[in-house]
């Protein structure tokens, strides 16, 4: 029986020096209980002391209701499933769930690999457009949940 390594290993030239992704979390049955002040803070201060203090950059982000977009990099031991295991607990906390014993968050994320400046733009044209297409806002602009913490790629 042939055996294959878990990551082709051309992905790892490509991709070895801080490789960014495109992350999407939501809550449990899209609760929406996300857009808040409270939570907003919450995941600026995650996002900055994870820079801080472990060198990962969250870039843009856009925070809906019921579900979080993100652009995120991390040096080349960077564990993305256990960052985003700690983003979504420390978030909890920040989230006054009431009496209701369902979990806060739905199991997994989505997350896909860019692998350009061009591919980054692209997706985050079309996520910082939810707020305006979910009929929350008029203008991009004046959704409060939205904003870009470390420049990733410049403009």
């Amino acid at each position: 029986m042939k055996s294959f390594a878990r990551t082709p290993p051309r992905l790892h030239w490509v991709f070895s020096r801080s490789p960014l992704f495109f992350v999407t979390f939501c809550t449990y049955s899209r609760r929406s209980i996300l857009a808040r002040a409270e939570v907003h803070a919450a995941f600026i201060e995650f996002a900055d002391r994870a820079h801080r203090e472990f060198g990962i950059a969250v870039g843009r982000y856009v925070i809906l209701s019921d579900h979080i977009h993100l652009f995120v990099a991390g040096p080349d031991d960077f564990n993305l499933g256990k960052w985003v295991g700690t983003l979504k607990r420390v978030l909890g906390g920040a989230i006054a769930t009431g009496r209701s014993h369902d979990p806060v968050w739905q199991r997994g994320f989505f997350d896909h690999l860019l692998r350009s400046e061009e591919s980054y733009a692209q997706k985050w044209d079309y996520v910082r457009e939810n707020a305006v297409r979910a009929q929350l806002v008029e203008r991009v602009e004046d959704w409060p949940y939205a904003g870009e913490l470390i420049t990733i790629y410049g403009d």
